[in-house]
């Protein structure tokens, strides 16, 4: 009895998920008279339990970020600052392979504003953004602030049946404006909001500091760091009253090292914020200037040049150094910083710009676990002499980690010049082309660590390490695995740093040797390779044309190129050996993007009987059509129709987010009721 309760209550829950436009958030807007000429603009958002609502500082390349547009700024106002957002969540998105910023349970969005013009009676802004639980929800809305005449006043939120504009998803159509009321000075002061958003960055900063302390423990075997060691550790043992003044002042030594880090650490949270740089890192301009430094800094690694800083500089510490004491300890760490800049730097600054991404307090962790790295040898060797001779002597190796550094910042040099590539969608840089230079650069790395190719400052070698051999078998298998990715392998060992596979001058692979039964070139006219290799139309017209030519049923795919639940069905159902035939050989996919923001023609534009919004883009007029046709507004959804356009399922004629024998049983069903 109990089972067939819940039974029937799942089947109650997902039907009213699937039955209605859904709204999960909800807003209220206030204005605060900051000045004669100044207004703070408050939108404050109320979100249902279990959804989560993007910020603007997700980054490109994932979910859809919020966006606030304001309208007719030209000659009546002016903004100040930017758009400024109450507590955020960070959380890794394996899908899309970047950090998710959102809101859970509540959201503050403020701006603020100074008028140009004294006849301005109010402000028309636009704000879209993307909401998820099982589905996601687009949303576009409307917001008028009237602007108030008294210094002691705040306008709070009404709503007025009016028709409002949802480019996405539209739901019940309404917009809002504000009317003036007084409130006490206390009230005022509850609008305030957080300068930045500060995501809770505390489940990413174990895997910074690991990547940090690896990094340090890689510039701690350059040529400019490790012969350091046993002479730093001989003029602490011999300048040293006692063995334990030794391995006193070799400790403050290294404290020292890892306090000049991690002050940098904190200079550049402070400089920049901490959060400017996880925007930042999203922007094209600042991954092609990171773009052109890492080869710069891989260049100088092969040995073309070394970038170092002034020679006084380090002249003037080291003098300072002698003075002796905690202070001469504390130069001669910065000595060191100073001197064995020209490897560490590129290191560091890599480092650093990575760690300052994710934002918080990650720049600081990172230093400190870089630092960490280079001072501990020199503590531990302090308190342990003997293990001075232990040590390999200083000679050609140190060169060759070098030269592997430098070819590692060269291949990661191109992931950033990928990033700008996909999002100006430029396509120079696609998946093909890629790879391709990934395996010419890692290819050549197992060539000089074979001994085949020299560089200008290695030492002649008349044999081969044991360990230069292993790692040299390591990159080539590593290489190898790469060509297999030019025939539409799927990589997933460094799925995060290719393109993706659709980002390619051949979806199927050179050759399409892996195409099976699917090529580009049997595709039927108005259709596009779609995920997992399928045949997929993305206009309606088209693709009910070829399928009343082939008589098959047609699967309607609401989709979004911002959608997670859509990419995961994809990925996981989709291609699975019971799904993928069926959708190749017995429907039409029809897949609508209801986020696609091309524009249609004038002349195809139009007001929605159903919501009143304005159909502008080309995701407007399928959302229009998903919630007119279907009464629901998210994603994904999926309908069986026939070539009349009736459901074809009886018990569930839509289906969104489930399992494979869920999904795979429903096309089923549908397909045999076609076939009758």
């Amino acid at each position: 009895m109990k089972k067939i309760f819940f039974i029937l209550f799942a089947f109650f829950a997902f039907a009213k998920v699937n039955a209605q436009v859904l709204d999960p958030v909800k807003w209220t807007i206030a204005i605060e008279k900051k000045s004669e000429t100044n207004y703070i603009l408050t939108f404050n958002a109320v979100i249902e339990k279990d959804w989560h609502m993007y910020s603007q500082f997700t980054p490109d390349g994932g979910p859809l970020p919020l966006e606030l547009v304001f309208k007719d700024q030209k000659g009546n106002y002016n903004l100040i600052g930017k758009v400024k957002e109450s507590k955020t969540t960070k959380a890794f998105n394996d899908v899309f392979g970047v950090d998710e910023i959102f809101f859970h349970d509540k959201a503050q969005i403020q701006q603020e504003i100074t008028l140009t013009n004294p006849k301005a009676t109010s402000i028309q802004t636009e704000l879209s953004y993307q909401v998820c639980k099982e589905v996601c929800i687009n949303q576009e809305k409307k917001f008028t602030f009237k602007i108030p005449k008294t210094e002691s006043t705040v306008a709070v939120a009404t709503p007025v049946e009016v028709a409002k504009k949802d480019t996405t998803k539209a739901d019940t159509a309404s917009t809002f404006t504000v009317v003036a009321k007084e409130v006490a000075p206390a009230e005022k002061t509850e609008n305030k909001v957080a300068e930045q958003p500060k995501p809770k960055a505390e489940i990413g900063l174990w895997s910074i500091f690991f990547i940090a302390f690896f990094s340090g423990f890689a510039a701690l075997l350059t040529p400019c760091v490790f012969p350091m060691i046993p002479m730093t550790v001989s003029f602490f043992t011999k300048q040293s009253k006692n063995k334990a003044a030794g391995i006193r002042n070799a400790i403050i030594y290294g404290i020292s090292i890892i306090l000049i880090y991690v002050l940098l650490g904190i200079l550049v949270t402070w400089i920049f914020g901490a959060d400017a740089l996880n925007a930042l890192s999203t922007n094209v301009w600042f991954n092609l200037l990171f773009f052109i430094l890492l080869v710069v800094f891989a260049v100088s690694f092969l040995g073309a040049f070394e970038i170092m800083l002034p020679n006084s500089w380090a002249n003037k510490v080291d003098s300072q150094a002698d003075k002796g004491g905690i202070i001469g300890i504390l130069f001669m760490a910065l000595a060191l910083a100073i001197v064995s800049f020209s490897c560490t730097g590129p290191i560091v600054g890599t480092l650093l710009v990575d760690a300052a991404s994710k934002g918080g307090i990650a720049p600081i962790i990172g230093m400190f676990g870089f630092s960490l790295a280079l001072a501990l040898p020199f503590m531990l060797f302090a308190m342990f002499p003997g293990w001075l001779h232990s040590l390999p002597k200083s000679g050609g190796w140190l060169n060759t980690v070098k030269v592997v550094l430098g070819f590692l910042e060269l291949a990661l040099a191109f992931k950033f010049l990928s990033n700008a590539d996909l999002v100006l969608q430029l396509h120079l840089l696609e998946r093909e082309v890629f790879l391709v230079i990934w395996i010419a650069i890692f290819g050549v790395l197992a060539f000089y660590l074979f001994g085949k190719i020299t560089l200008p400052h290695d030492s002649p070698m008349s044999h081969i390490s044991v360990g230069r051999l292993s790692l040299g078998l390591l990159v080539l298998s590593f290489t190898i695995y790469l060509i297999p990715g030019l025939w539409g392998a799927p990589l997933k060992l460094i799925s995060a740093f290719p393109p993706p596979m659709e980002y390619s001058e051949s979806p199927l692979g050179l050759g399409n040797l892996n195409s099976g039964n699917t090529s580009t070139a049997a595709l039927p006219e108005g259709a596009v390779l779609g995920p997992n290799q399928i045949p997929v139309f993305n206009d309606y017209d088209k693709g009910l044309a070829y399928a009343k030519t082939i008589n098959k049923p047609i699967m309607l795919d609401f989709t979004g190129h911002a959608c997670v639940n859509c990419r995961k069905m994809e990925n996981n159902v989709w291609s699975t050996e019971n799904v993928l035939p069926i959708l190749k050989n017995d429907v039409v996919v029809i897949s609508l993007y209801v986020d696609d923001k091309r524009p249609l023609p004038k002349s195809e534009q139009f007001i929605s009987k159903s919501t009143g919004a304005e159909i502008e883009t080309i995701g407007d007029k399928w959302t229009d059509f998903m919630i007119s046709k279907y009464n629901t507004n998210t994603q994904p959804l999926y309908v069986l129709t026939d070539l009349q356009g009736n459901n074809l399922n009886q018990k569930q004629s839509t289906i969104s987010y489930v399992s494979v024998e869920e999904y795979e049983a429903w096309l089923k069903e549908g397909i045999s009721k076609f076939k009758k």
